[in-house]
């Protein structure tokens, strides 16, 4: 088979083209098909859509040569509060709080608006030899051979390539064409995401209010003034609420949102995601591998998404240019199997536990409250245990690929 490119990659929401600068970078050639137009996501508004970045995240941009120009954009994660209550009675006296200043590499991390990052990423891609974009394109099809991989596209264009990656979140046609299924449970809770103005100045805190109908997110937004919230709720209660005028929206998440930050205001577009869990039983197929979203799907509890999707980035990119250099096609079963072997132990297990995190949170149970409160202020007690759950948090802990650690493969 003659290649037109040596990886495909379908999807171009973040990972993707994360996975296509770090390939590039390692001397592939890279085709990304994005369904959306480019246009469109790069001179997107203000709506509050933001990514918290763990330290690890913003190495691997550093790496890739993404985040010099996004780096007055960010917001720095100073200090990270955690705390227990019912909507309108206030916090319950035990609480978690982590401050940067306790760990040695500085904030745990940034928070970075969606449309900021994107338009780095896509100008990236523009000056990086070896990546082709194609922009409003879709796969429908894909066909697996012994000696590569021809997908066609909606426009009934056909491309030919040594390995696909999917990188099309968590319906993912490339796992489900491939036949890889997916285990996984719905919550019941959709989250409500927004952007708030607010009086006082968020001084870079970061704050999770755990409810029995789903935690609430504050998380600081550049300029000191606004944040994005991801408000979770049970479906019902999100539907309603979603329905509500601005004033009315408003209403519903002042006693939940409290007065910490004075008067607040609607400050972006409103948006709901149903919560779910969705893990694919296997992250490889031949000539075929699954990142970021296509491969699971968490709860937003801890704000690990688009980080455990960078994870995957970083082991995959880490894997192929190594077997690259040993001689190997991008579509080595051996160094598929090295990635899954690297990244599925981990994924599941952090998927499951911020699972179990939203169960225990997720209930009224005066029992499970009473736990939980005692348990979140002896971590905060500890400073041990507390700087042990800070650099996890951070991504800093496990076998990390060369990537999040700022260094070059």
């Amino acid at each position: 088979m003659t290649w037109d490119t040596d990886i495909l990659i379908a999807g171009g929401g973040l990972n993707g083209p994360a996975l296509a600068l770090a390939l590039a970078h390692g001397g592939f050639r890279v085709t990304v098909i994005d369904a959306r137009p480019a246009p469109d996501r790069a001179e997107a508004g203000f709506d509050g859509r933001a990514y918290a970045l763990a330290i690890a995240s913003v190495r691997l941009l550093k790496a890739i040569g993404v985040w010099d120009s996004v780096a007055d954009k960010a917001q720095p994660m100073l200090e990270i509060k955690a705390s227990d209550g019912r909507a309108g009675e206030g916090a319950a006296p035990f609480f978690l709080h982590f401050d940067a200043a306790e760990i040695e590499e500085g904030p745990m991390g940034h928070m970075l608006e969606d449309r900021f990052l994107y338009a780095a990423f896509l100008n990236a891609m523009q000056h990086t030899p070896g990546i082709t974009l194609l922009s409003g394109e879709t796969v429908v099809a894909q066909e697996v051979k012994p000696d590569g991989v021809t997908v066609t596209l909606a426009s009934g264009r056909k491309l030919a390539a040594g390995l696909m990656v999917g990188c099309d979140g968590r319906g993912s046609g490339t796992a489900t064409r491939a036949g890889i299924r997916r285990v996984g449970w719905g919550y019941g809770q959709t989250a409500l995401v927004t952007a708030i103005r607010h009086e006082h100045d968020h001084h870079g805190i970061a704050q999770q209010f755990f409810m029995p109908s789903g935690p609430l997110a504050i998380l600081p937004l550049k300029g000191g003034h606004h944040s994005s919230i991801v408000w979770s709720e049970t479906d019902a209660n999100a539907a309603a609420i979603q329905a509500l005028p601005d004033a009315e929206y408003l209403e519903a998440l002042r006693p939940r949102f409290g007065d910490f930050l004075g008067d607040i205001s609607l400050a972006g577009a409103r948006f709901t995601y149903p919560l779910s869990l969705s893990l694919a039983e296997r992250f490889i197929a031949p000539r075929l591998a699954l990142v970021g979203d296509a491969a699971h799907g968490v709860h937003p509890i801890a704000g690990q998404g688009l980080n455990l999707g960078l994870r995957d980035v970083a082991a995959l990119a880490e894997v192929l240019i190594l077997a690259r250099r040993r001689g190997d096609e991008p579509g080595s079963p051996t160094a598929l199997e090295e990635y899954q072997r690297w990244r599925r132990f981990d994924a599941t297990a952090l998927a499951l536990g911020m699972d179990t995190v939203n169960r225990v949170f997720s209930t009224d149970n005066p029992l499970l409250r009473v736990g939980r409160d005692l348990g979140m202020g002896f971590v905060s007690a500890v400073p041990g245990l507390r700087r042990g759950f800070m650099r996890q948090a951070a991504g800093l802990t496990g076998e990390l690929p060369k990537l999040l650690t700022g260094r070059p493969i």
